[in-house]
């Protein structure tokens, strides 16, 4: 549990900071599905190399995690932020300036920008807010991520009609300053203070030392169960993205524009669900955020298979848990880590393989479709997934109540 936070009149700046750098973690990727047709026409690309600048960002973040961690304990969260957020812009002018190789090198140093940011984010919410408040910051956290995907997935069909898809894309940059601009002046102003992290003291005493060691494994064990779940939400979240639109079309017969216009209620759903999450932890125990954030999950699925003519209601409820799931794995972390440095590694160890796990969701629902010929299997494995988030996240919460003495 965080000891040091930022006074409370200059909260609402770190939120602020918060949000401006969520709105460029998740829209970068986004922003070429609206114009992929016009991206792939103008470069010649088939449909599963196109695919990559989609897919591409999400490998990245599970490769360069634990990189990203060792950043910011280095460099620190200020200097891991501005790396993130350069990366981001410089990325973003890369891949709209270019042919291919351009477009997929741009695509690289995004998707390893943002997993800076995946990681920092926490690590600042963990030693600026104090712990009271940290479910409601990672709640507008979280909101913003989806915010930003919903920006730019609105936004850069229009853009891309008067300016092109390169402008378009580019276009989206203007966001990433204005964090750049933001941050560099946080930066500054911290360059002079004293560094200090809010680690627990060496104890003096063999018993200090005891229950020190029993607290790092008491995180520890809490950040594993915590991984378990996060894997379950991240193959959850990014498998129904990619194959939502395609499921309504196929089991409901409805016209792609329908099927799509129907699974972005899922996307925007989110932030309900981010927001919901910190006012159910004010009113109820510690695990009914989980619990309940794990139910909506399941129903997602079952709905859909039981009762599939009420998509409308399971992709509500889907999205309502995806935004609620970041919330509620990621304010735990914010809770029970002792210093950054506890914060950036067991953040990095959940993300890292959460986001690995989402590599291979959206490829696997796609091949047992086709072996299948239907979506009972490929709704079965994200059923299995969603009773991942609910298991892990309860057992997270229980470790996590523990006495390390």
């Amino acid at each position: 549990m965080s000891t040091r936070s930022v006074p409370a009149r200059a909260l609402p700046w770190v939120v602020v900071g918060i949000v401006l750098v969520a709105l460029s973690l998740r829209g970068p990727i986004i922003a070429p599905t609206p114009v992929i047709t016009e991206l792939q026409a103008d470069l010649g690309l088939s449909a599963a190399t196109a695919g990559l600048l989609t897919g591409l960002p999400v490998l990245l973040f599970a490769v360069v995690t634990p990189l990203a961690s060792k950043l910011i304990g280095r460099a620190g969260p200020e200097a891991a932020v501005l790396a993130c957020l350069a990366g981001v812009l410089a990325g973003t002018v890369i891949r709209s300036a270019g042919p291919f190789p351009a477009v997929l090198a741009g695509t690289v140093v995004i998707g390893a920008a943002i997993a800076i940011g995946n990681i920092v984010v926490p690590v600042i919410i963990r030693r600026d807010v104090s712990w009271r408040r940290v479910p409601v910051v990672t709640a507008a956290y979280t909101a913003s991520l989806n915010v930003g995907s919903m920006i730019t997935a609105l936004g850069t069909a229009p853009l891309a009609a008067v300016v092109g898809w390169r402008g378009a894309l580019a276009a989206w940059g203007v966001l990433t300053l204005a964090a750049l601009v933001f941050w560099l002046g946080v930066a500054r102003r911290r360059a002079g203070a004293p560094a200090a992290d809010s680690a627990p003291a060496e104890p003096s005493t063999a018993t200090g030392a005891l229950r020190q060691a029993r607290g790092t494994a008491r995180v520890r064990r809490t950040g594993w169960w915590l991984t378990f779940a996060f894997c379950g939400q991240a193959f959850s979240y990014y498998s129904v993205t990619a194959w939502l639109p395609t499921l309504l079309a196929d089991t409901r017969g409805l016209s792609l524009a329908a099927s799509g216009a129907s699974a972005s209620l899922f996307q925007v759903a989110a932030i309900a669900g981010a927001l919901g999450v910190p006012l159910l932890a004010a009113r109820a125990p510690e695990w009914a955020p989980v619990a309940v954030i794990g139910a909506l999950w399941i129903a997602l699925p079952v709905g859909l298979l039981v009762a599939p003519e009420g998509y409308v209601v399971w992709s509500v409820v889907g999205g309502i848990a995806q935004g609620g799931g970041f919330t509620a794995i990621f304010s735990i972390v914010a809770r029970i880590v002792r210093s950054d440095a506890e914060a950036a590694g067991t953040s990095a160890r959940i993300q890292g393989s959460g986001y690995l796990a989402a590599t291979v969701g959206p490829p696997l629902m796609g091949a047992l479709n086709s072996a299948t010929g239907g979506w009972t299997v490929p709704l079965l494995i994200v059923l299995g997934a969603t009773v991942m988030f609910l298991v892990g996240g309860l057992l997270a919460v229980a470790e996590s109540r523990r006495d390390p003495a």
